[in-house]
């Protein structure tokens, strides 16, 4: 996971520095930085960030991300619509989620980075594990994620 985590990170900063025109110069430029990535697992990455092509208005495209905002609200969306309950136990925090939801919501903490958050690990029906980083209790959490999505209710 820290492999893809790194590698999503580089795809991101790269096509916000250079005028990238094709997934093959990508993959040339995260060679370049040490990813050895196959052309199907950089079309998933291409996918995962929502990642377009917009004209140059000159003469040809070039990739772009989608802009910070949707991206927030996406995540945010994705956490309010799957979510059950939050609870939790010293630095250990389970969330209950609606059955299929969970990867979704698993996958909405990781993406919102948060310092606390040591990992999550998504079951397989209803319910996301998150360990937290030590000394942060589950009520620093709470707090922080509610400061994150105010919508958030409990």
């Amino acid at each position: 996971m820290k492999e893809r985590l790194a590698r999503l990170e580089a795809v991101r900063k790269l096509i916000k520095t250079y005028r990238i025109e094709s997934q093959d110069a990508l993959l040339g430029r995260l060679q370049e930085e040490g990813f050895a990535v196959t052309q199907a697992t950089l079309s998933r990455d291409l996918k995962f960030l929502k990642v377009g092509k917009i004209s140059d208005g000159q003469n040809g495209y070039a990739y772009t991300l989608p802009d910070t905002e949707t991206q927030e609200s996406d995540r945010i969306y994705d956490f309010l619509r799957g979510y059950v309950s939050i609870e939790w136990s010293g630095n250990m925090v389970v969330i209950k989620t609606y059955s299929g939801h969970t990867d979704s919501v698993a996958l909405a903490l990781d993406d919102m980075r948060l310092k606390e958050v040591l990992g999550t690990i998504a079951g397989r029906d209803n319910t996301v594990f998150v360990c937290l980083r030590e000394g942060v209790s589950g009520k620093d959490f709470l707090n922080h994620i509610k400061e994150q999505i105010p919508e958030l209710e409990l």
